[in-house]
């Protein structure tokens, strides 16, 4: 961030799929029975769902299209099926010895005439719970009693010709973390303010929040401000840090501010340069003068709002600005880029862009400008291969439910255009309310029992890891909600499972040093989620400026697919705690896994390597850096022979990696005398393309000697002059 002076697609039905209907009907109607009555049930300490999304193996598989772990996904949709031959099996870990009370076999067509289900402590050797050979197929429902680690369904006869087919294996029992079984849903806190347009006082609240947060950069308030469908007149909502304002309809134009959403720099005379951490959703908005301004840097996103006028970016007075991101946004008018130095704009509609500074990137972009880098500086492309957007919490009638939107190949434009979005919508009852004071070993309580997680404003200390390990979970914050790692440890571990989704919160070091705060997958990963990718989406990172802290590795990614929509992963250069060994942080984001993309990936200021992508065919759309500006000296960060560490770096032993839209820029204001050799550093290989990238020196405090490895023109000649050195492709 300158602070200087610069200006899924269903598969088709098979033989199998034919009775689905019926009994998903009958399923979906027991679901909803069940829901109604979930408070009953939990006075009654219900069995809690153990094996969902845990680690599952089978004898075999009938074909690339049903995994095991398909059985343990929570989708009623999908299905394991085995090879056709007895016997086979298939086989849950439940992670640890616990007492198990139930099993559910939700069978496809393709059924089990003979089986057994069997317990395991260790996997090799198995007692029998139950077992029967005139099994009819359809659900049936296992009481059992043991203590088990692994639980197996043994096949011993196919009532068909084909294999045995599961849709649904489900083992039930006791909490792993003891106690009752948590509640899903119930009320969102004290600092989620919810208006309808008969609410009393609106401006007035708004103000009031402001006021505390307009320059509380490293507060501890957390607000949101959530808008119930309908028309709101005369508002300016002035969104300061830590604030998010949103709209409750499930599209954006069911929900309409006639008046401003704003965010200026005042408290900052001018500069919105440090307009860090708030957000922008689902509203549609009539500007007052027929131009919203969102004057912000990074980590402040505006997604699926709809603009009836025009859109500037600058703050008042045309000041310094280093954002930013849009995605699945509509801008009728034209966006006034101005000072913005740096700005990515994904699946969205605008009535046009002025001005290009540095580094402006589109990517699936209806009335994007056509590429033209490096002057203007646009980078253009017409599609956006994958993009799932981000879930979010909505009014259905009377009850809070959270979209989930589905996965786009070759997106352009928005979700909502042609009318509802595609996607699921989960009751606010299946997951769990994080409130301020609640502990990491309850938030995991409500993960094995097999909730979601919707953290309410405010800031969390954990002082063991948050695990999700289930597929599909979801996990939303509201209002920036922050987690904090006490005692070294790391933030949150996703395992290697299906489509989790990672959104709106940040993860602040804490003051003993972590090796790292989030890792998506664990090492060696390799499970297939092409199909369903798992997602992180304002998704933010910071170790000091709030206080000291400390990780080796802030974002680990090791499970393939994974999609980086946005985020902003930064080691502090000014705030409390900063220093070149107070706030330690190596590495910035590492990434191991295969086919990851990343669209909107800032990462600033890391002791050695920003970035460094180990992974095959991965991809960047818009990448913006600044090396660490307090960097004693040049041994400080000498590489070996190489005068500095890249801001990105693809591994030697890479074949297929490309990237499109890079600038990394240096003000090494402790000794200016300090170079870097490159900006960017990769093999060189038919596979690995590298589209748009630029290096510069801000103010001429140190200096860049190429672009990228040892291409690309230095930056020494621009001087003191902020002039950037760009590079059009490599090779």
């Amino acid at each position: 961030m300158p602070v200087v002076g610069i200006p899924s697609v269903a598969p088709p039905p098979t033989r199998r799929s034919v009775r689905r209907g019926v009994v998903g009907a009958v399923v979906t109607a027991l679901a909803a029975t069940l829901l109604t009555f979930a408070p009953a049930q939990e006075a009654q300490a219900a069995p809690v769902l153990l094996s969902q999304g845990k680690p599952v193996t089978a004898s075999s598989q009938e074909h690339g299209g049903t995994p095991a772990a398909d059985a343990v996904d929570g989708n009623a949709g999908t299905r394991w099926s085995s090879a056709h031959s007895d016997p086979q099996w298939i086989r849950v870990d439940l992670g640890a010895t616990t007492r198990v009370s139930q099993v559910v076999l939700d069978w496809e067509v393709a059924y089990g005439k003979g089986y057994r289900i069997e317990l395991s402590t260790n996997g090799s050797d198995w007692s029998t719970a139950y077992q029967t050979t005139t099994g009819d197929g359809g659900t049936d429902t296992i009481a059992v009693a043991g203590e088990a680690r692994y639980i197996r369904m043994y096949g011993t006869a196919r009532a068909t010709q084909y294999g045995y087919s599961l849709w649904e294996f489900k083992v039930y029992g006791e909490s792993g973390t003891g106690g009752p079984q948590l509640p899903g849903g119930g009320d969102l806190g004290p600092n989620v303010h919810v208006f309808d347009p008969s609410t009393p006082g609106i401006q007035a609240k708004l103000d009031e929040v402001f006021r505390q947060q307009e320059s509380a950069q490293f507060g501890s308030g957390r607000h949101a401000f959530l808008f119930k469908p309908g028309t709101y007149h005369g508002l300016n909502a002035q969104i300061g840090f830590y604030t998010q304002i949103a709209g409750l309809g499930l599209k954006p134009d069911d929900t309409t501010i006639n008046g401003d959403v704003t965010v200026d720099a005042g408290w900052f005379n001018g500069n919105a340069t440090q307009n860090f951490w708030r957000a922008a959703e689902n509203l549609a908005l009539n500007p007052v003068n027929g131009t919203n301004r969102w004057a912000v840097s990074q980590a402040a996103s505006f997604r699926r709002m709809h603009v009836k006028g025009g859109l500037n970016l600058a703050p008042n007075g045309y000041g310094w600005a280093s954002g930013g991101y849009i995605a699945d946004s509509k801008i009728d008018g034209q966006v006034g880029n101005y000072s913005q130095q740096q700005w990515y704009t994904r699946d969205s509609v605008i009535g046009g862009w002025s001005n290009s500074v540095w580094n402006q990137v589109f990517s699936g972009v209806e009335g994007a400008p056509a590429s033209s880098f490096p002057e203007p500086r646009y980078t253009t492309l017409n599609t956006t291969p994958i993009s799932r957007e981000k879930p979010f919490l909505y009014l259905d009638g009377n009850e809070y439910k959270v979209f989930a939107p589905a996965k786009r190949t070759g997106a352009r434009g928005t979700t909502w255009a042609s009318g509802t979005p595609q996607g699921e919508s989960i009751p606010l009852s299946r997951f769990y309310v994080v409130k301020p004071g609640a502990t990491a070993a309850t938030i995991n309580q409500a993960l094995a029992q097999g909730l979601h997680l919707l953290f309410t404003p405010g800031v969390y200390h954990v002082d063991q890891t948050i695990n999700v390990d289930r597929a599909n979970t979801i996990v939303l914050g509201l209002g920036l909600a922050t987690i904090i790692p006490d005692n070294g440890v790391t933030a949150m571990r996703v395992a290697d499972v299906d489509g989790v989704r990672l959104a709106g919160f940040l993860i602040d070091a804490g003051p003993v040093n972590s090796p790292t705060l989030l890792e998506v997958g664990p090492q060696g990963a390799s499970a297939d989620h092409a199909a369903n990718p798992t997602t992180v989406q304002d998704v933010y990172i910071r170790i000091g400026g709030a206080g000291a802290g400390k990780a080796t590795t802030s974002m680990v990614v090791n499970s393939d697919d994974t999609i980086i929509d946005h985020t902003w992963v930064w080691r502090a250069d000014h705030g409390e705690g900063v220093g070149w060994e107070t706030n330690r942080a190596d590495y910035g984001v590492r990434v191991n896994g295969d086919d990851v993309l990343a669209t909107g990936l800032f990462v600033e200021h890391f002791n050695k390597y920003d970035v460094e992508w180990y992974g095959e065919r991965g991809r960047t759309i818009f990448y913006q850096n600044e090396k660490a500006y307090d960097a004693p000296n040049q041994a400080a960060i000498q590489n070996g022979s190489t005068q500095g560490y890249a801001a990105y770096r693809v591994d030697d032993s890479v074949d297929t990696h490309e990237a499109w839209g890079l600038g990394s820029y240096c003000n090494y204001n402790v000794d200016p005398s300090i170079r870097q050799h490159h900006g960017f550093k990769t093999p060189v290989k038919p596979g690995v393309k590298f589209h748009s990238l630029l290096v510069v020196s801000l103010g001429g405090m140190g200096h860049y000697n190429h672009v990228i490895n040892d291409t690309g023109a230095s930056t020494v000649p621009a001087g003191t002059s902020t002039v950037p050195s760009t590079l059009v492709s490599f090779p």
